[in-house]
């Protein structure tokens, strides 16, 4: 297999959901033989990646994400005259690529590359309804689930909690897209009339504003706490402590990590009815979904008060990721990919 460079607005130690994503392919990757080095924008220049990579050329560049690092790579992938992979993500392919300050440069990346993956065909149309001739080099690449280090969450430490509880964990960097604040409000009547019920929020602020609104909501109700970031090393253990996984996103590149690795190990999942959670929560069977405020209330009741239906629930999701998300799945689909644009292999 061919030498590869892999491009990243974030890598490993961050939490944030390109960074796992990463961290689990290029894991997988080299566990294959195949060469990698990652170049992770968040802690080194554009100049000192142009370096790196010009000083130890790839047989191929892949960049996850179109928007903060399409742009390097292309240049990058055309100076060196090899192909380019593009691997989009749910701020590309819903926000970046309508946005009239960004669509241009999402566009000449995408235009430019060899190959572009998606997590999901509803990715896959969405951007093949923009650019049409852009439709044969659009690949579907499903998400996987991976949990290699794993470390105990420290849950007393953080909150202790009472032993008869009914605990909501809401993973994800605090941002409006994600929608932290729609969990606090919808759990509100639920939290007064239930005293076991408790909304824990574990994710970086990633938007100050939105960071201050929901420490805001928050003043007000014990029964909801934010505990900022934690070691994806961890997350398997605080997953398994919850009741029930949320998701509120008003939008999702085809399948959020949170959603796949909630489901993995068998928790109830409540997600938002878009797109992105639909790809792997199916209404009543390996989750429940929710269209609106109410909505989410009342389904959290459900949830809250049927301890049978959760583990319903969490079986059929786990079941459903084992059967159809393993890791090999995911890597086939990559390694299919860079075989296909650079065949002969190099150092």
């Amino acid at each position: 297999m061919p030498r590869l460079a892999v491009l990243t607005p974030f890598a490993a130690p961050s939490v944030r959901g390109n960074a796992v994503t990463v961290g689990r392919v290029v894991h997988g990757l080299r566990e294959r033989g195949i060469a990698v080095a990652v170049w992770d924008l968040s802690a080194s220049s554009e100049a000192t990646i142009e370096g790196g990579v010009e000083g130890d050329p790839p047989a191929l560049i892949h960049a996850f994400h179109a928007y903060r690092v399409g742009p390097l790579a292309l240049r990058l992938a055309r100076r060196l005259e090899v192909p380019l992979v593009v691997t989009l993500t749910g701020t590309d392919a819903n926000h970046d690529l309508f946005d009239p300050a960004r669509a241009a440069s999402v566009r000449r990346v995408l235009e430019g590359a060899a190959a572009v993956t998606a997590f999901d065909d509803s990715i896959v149309e969405r951007v093949a309804g923009v650019l049409p001739d852009l439709r044969s080099r659009l690949v579907v690449v499903p998400q996987a689930v991976r949990f290699d280090a794993r470390a105990p969450f420290d849950l007393a430490r953080h909150w202790p909690l009472p032993s008869a509880r009914v605990l909501f964990v809401l993973p994800g960097g605090v941002r409006p897209v994600k929608a932290p604040r729609t969990a606090v409000a919808g759990l509100d009547a639920l939290a007064a009339a239930d005293p076991r019920v408790r909304l824990l929020l574990a994710g970086p602020v990633l938007d100050e504003q939105e960071g201050a609104a929901l420490h805001r909501d928050l003043a007000a109700r014990p029964w909801a706490r934010h505990i900022g970031p934690v070691p994806h090393a961890q997350m398997a253990s605080l997953l398994d402590a919850a009741d029930v996984v949320l998701n509120c996103s008003f939008s999702e590149g085809g399948m959020p990590n949170s959603v796949l690795e909630a489901l993995a190990l068998g928790r109830a999942v409540l997600a938002s009815d878009i797109p992105g959670n639909r790809t792997l929560v199916e209404d009543g069977v390996t989750g429940l979904l929710f269209a609106d405020s109410g909505a989410l209330a009342a389904q959290a009741a459900r949830l809250a008060r049927d301890p049978v239906l959760r583990g319903r629930l969490g079986a059929a999701g786990r079941a459903l990721v084992e059967s159809k998300y393993p890791p090999a799945r995911e890597l086939d689909g990559y390694a299919a990919v860079y075989r296909r644009l650079a065949p002969v292999a190099s150092a």
